[in-house]
């Protein structure tokens, strides 16, 4: 018989397919690999990294945009809004500016009626997210613009709940860039529909309106939107809010509040008062608002600073550093140069000089 040999089959199990390499040619194939990585390391490096970072196949729009496209973009508004609240807008709000877009344009896809609301709402909630980061990031031409889209996708939407908290941020935006009145006529016009308002929506609204009115110095009407935010709060039901309204919990209405009665404390009216909620928003901020925390440790740090008690104040300031360090947030960078104002005008003890030490750490960033 024959064997497989004379047969022409070979074992290629068995059989090399080349012959054994000797040391000197393994060196030169390591050699010419070598070679091969440096020359595209080198054509890498000859080109601007960030070039190498440009999409040319954009993220395909599909066709028809149903109830899993609107989750998704749901989902991701959620994502980047948890993000926010816990590192701040400093990092990623291009990324979530790239989402808003892509968002953005399955508007123009395909959907059945009976969803076009729900899927104006997600972009809208998207689009408000986005703007936020903008805003923490000091961009405020961007938040201004992201705020605009959303408050649109609401209006289309005929989203009462959604509405009312893109003007809630635009008011907040205007009262930090120091047009109080033209947050407090937003805060109001957002309270033109109150009856289709839950209790934690209009007592967010009204702590907009007692921040906008304080820094118009119309201490009454502070003290009374104040009030009004308290009684509405204590009605708040959170199984009936909106999923973009979990944020207003005890923490930040006492943040909020306690931020309004500032300005007067600081004057020598309502200090504990001021207090008491600024605590109540340090002592409720879980470790997912960090940032949060950290406004209210250093908006209460300059309280007690600034009413007579630097030692304590600097104590609670070391406090808030911890936590600011974790934040890449303009806001966060302007509450520790007001700390820092606040203590380089009073006394120096050893522990307001080491405050300052860190301070002056924290605000080069």
């Amino acid at each position: 018989m024959e064997s497989d040999h004379d047969l022409g089959f070979f074992d290629q199990r068995s059989t090399p397919l080349v012959a054994d390499e000797t040391e000197e040619e393994r060196v030169r194939r390591s050699d010419f690999f070598r070679v091969a990585l440096g020359t595209a390391a080198a054509v890498a490096v000859s080109v601007p990294l960030k070039e190498l970072t440009a999409l040319t196949q954009p993220t395909p729009v599909p066709s028809l945009v149903g109830r899993t496209e609107i989750q998704q973009v749901m989902n991701t508004a959620r994502v980047f809004n948890s993000w926010d609240n816990t590192y701040g807008g400093g990092l990623v709000r291009e990324a979530v500016a790239a989402q808003l877009t892509y968002a953005v344009d399955l508007l123009n896809a395909r959907c059945a009626p009976e969803h076009r609301a729900a899927l104006l709402t997600a972009v809208g909630f998207l689009g408000q997210t986005s703007a936020w980061m903008a805003f923490d990031a000091f961009a405020h031409d961007d938040a201004r613009r992201m705020l605009r889209l959303a408050l649109t996708c609401a209006e289309w939407a005929g989203d009462a709940h959604l509405r009312a908290e893109v003007l809630s941020r635009m008011a907040r935006q205007a009262i930090w860039c120091k047009d109080p009145a033209t947050g407090l006529t937003l805060a109001e016009l957002a309270l033109e529909r109150v009856g289709q308002l839950t209790p934690t929506e209009r007592a967010n609204l009204h702590a907009v309106r007692a921040r906008a009115l304080a820094d118009m110095h119309r201490v009454d009407e502070t003290v009374r939107a104040v009030g009004q935010a308290d009684d509405e709060f204590a009605h708040r039901s959170p199984d009936n809010d909106p999923p973009w309204m979990a944020y207003y919990d005890d923490a930040q209405h006492g943040g909020d509040t306690g931020h309004a009665l500032f300005g007067l404390a600081v004057q020598g009216r309502f200090r504990s008062e001021a207090r008491r909620r600024l605590e109540t928003a340090v002592d409720g901020h879980r470790d997912a608002y960090v940032r949060s925390r950290a406004f209210a440790r250093l908006k209460l740090a300059s309280l007690v600073m600034a009413t007579g008690a630097p030692d304590e104040g600097a104590a609670i300031g070391h406090s808030a550093l911890d936590d600011a360090a974790h934040v890449r947030s303009q806001r966060a960078d302007w509450y520790l140069r007001e700390l820092d104002s606040l203590a380089a005008a009073r006394a120096t003890p050893r522990e307001v000089a080491d405050l300052r030490r860190r301070l002056g750490g924290l605000t080069v960033r």
